[in-house]
């Protein structure tokens, strides 16, 4: 039986696994769930069934199987690939995980963190503060992503180059499977080699595969001193060889190490007009280190700056001298990706490559641009500490967004061209989602599809699981 509207009885039945005020069907009360929040991307759905606890969530998931109905798990909608918005109008169901939305354990003697899928990243680290540890994943949006869509799409963020991506801070998930059972692989153990480690199947899988409702976490010790430097380079190439140097010298004390083009500062004064950089240069590098009490960080970061700066390898140098100077280093960093937001369409890359590559990953990016599409403007930024590039190129003013679409398309294809050509990939951290399935499913190899094939057929034979996102619906596979 297939769906593709809601007659009386089926609104009943979804009332009944959710309540009156866990489904929502008219347009104007669903329109938040079906657009992300750029502003590229949106989508239709059926209905917005939003269940309260995992039970629901199992009753959602059986009876969109029993109707045929494909099922959109959807968390703080932050992403930016449509990977949870149904673009493609399939006629689908979006299950919100918002109401899923408590901390279930904080236990600080083992440094673990329990947590509903629905659960504010944000939520999750003033949690983990206020029992003086951490929980390292950090990114802009962790004021509203949640927990479950971290894990989902295998999110990154600023702090990978010490911690990880979200599947190595992950100890457990319980998952509602496609047919509704629930898996639950809690144990809190660090090392466990019990065969098939089964959560990293729905770490990054986008909901393909079920709908996690809940996360065990890694938590660490609270840092008892951060110093957080600004510095100016005069290129690529050399904060590349600032990294080499300061990863010896530091090891893993450094937990983060951001890299901007000076192009993109004037997009952070889009988002604060009095926004003043701490240095002029082509580029400049945000490092931050990290440590207990007992290390003197000062010493070693001022140690190391200098004899950078000696060598001629940095040419300006700022160090934060409070918590709150260090604030408007990362206000630069964080200013910058709402500016391009303010700005309207534009194209936007995930690009990974090995971090020596970094330097020819934006000299070929820019040349493209140069060359083939001179009135846009490109931007290159991102966390070089793991090799993650974003190089977003800003349309012209005045060029119609029809326009400014097609020849985006074209700059991004050009763009994942040069990525793979570096052996790079072409989403460090974002996902495949509904944007990107096609060029992701054409560069595997045969044996990649059909193990990709295999895991989705296997958990999701009837396919109703955010169809369209991640593979291409079968009509669509070469």
């Amino acid at each position: 039986m297939t769906v593709h509207r809601l007659s009386p009885e089926i609104l009943s039945a979804m009332e009944g696994a959710v309540g009156q005020s866990g489904i929502a069907v008219d347009p104007v009360d669903m329109a938040k769930y079906l657009g992300d929040w750029s502003g590229d991307h949106h989508g239709g759905a059926l209905a917005v069934l939003k269940p309260a606890s995992v039970a629901e969530v199992q009753a959602v998931v059986r009876l969109c199987g029993a109707l045929g109905l494909g099922v959109i798990p959807q968390g703080g909608n932050t992403g930016l690939v449509a990977g949870a918005i149904d673009i493609e109008g399939r006629g689908a169901v979006v299950v919100s995980l918002e109401r899923l939305s408590s901390i279930r354990l904080v236990d600080a003697d083992n440094f673990i963190l329990h947590a509903d899928a629905g659960c504010i990243l944000q939520t999750i680290k003033d949690a983990a503060d206020e029992h003086d540890c951490l929980f390292p994943l950090a990114l802009g949006a962790q004021g509203s992503c949640q927990i479950g869509g971290n894990a989902a799409s295998n999110a990154g963020g600023v702090n990978v180059v010490r911690y990880g991506m979200a599947r190595d801070l992950i100890l457990g998930l319980e998952v509602v499977l496609p047919d509704g059972e629930l898996w639950r692989g809690f144990s809190g153990l660090r090392k466990d080699n019990r065969g098939y480690d089964l959560k990293q199947l729905f770490i990054g899988s986008e909901g393909t595969l079920g709908i996690i409702t809940g996360v065990e976490m890694k938590l660490f010790p609270r840092p008892a001193r951060v110093e957080t430097a600004y510095l100016g380079l005069s290129s690529f190439e050399a904060a590349v060889a600032l990294f080499r140097q300061a990863r010896r010298a530091a090891a893993d004390l450094i937990s983060a190490f951001e890299i901007i083009g000076s192009e993109c500062i004037d997009l952070a004064r889009l988002v604060d007009a009095d926004l003043v950089s701490p240095v002029e240069a082509p580029v400049h590098v945000l490092i931050e280190l990290s440590a207990s009490a007992a290390i003197d960080l000062r010493a070693l970061l001022v140690e190391f700056l200098t004899a950078a700066m000696e060598s001629g390898l940095v040419t300006q140098a700022v160090l934060a001298e409070s918590s709150t100077q260090a604030r408007t280093f990362w206000a630069i960093r964080e200013g910058l990706v709402e500016g391009q937001a303010k700005r309207g369409y534009h194209v936007r890359t995930d690009l990974a490559v090995r971090i020596s590559d970094i330097p020819a990953l934006v000299d070929r990016a820019r040349r493209l641009v140069v060359l083939e599409h001179p009135d846009w403007l490109p931007l290159a930024y991102g966390h070089a500490g793991d090799g993650n590039i974003h190089f977003n190129v800003l349309p012209p003013a005045g060029l119609s967004e029809s326009e400014a679409r097609a020849q985006g398309a074209a700059i991004t294809a050009g763009l994942y061209r040069i990525a793979d050509s570096l052996g790079g990939s072409i989403s460090a951290e974002h996902g495949i989602g509904r944007t990107r399935h096609r060029v992701f499913w054409a560069g595997l190899a045969p044996a990649h599809r059909r193990l990709v094939t295999a895991l989705k057929e296997a958990l999701d034979p009837q396919g109703l699981m955010n169809p369209g996102c991640l593979l291409p619906s079968t009509e669509t596979v070469p």
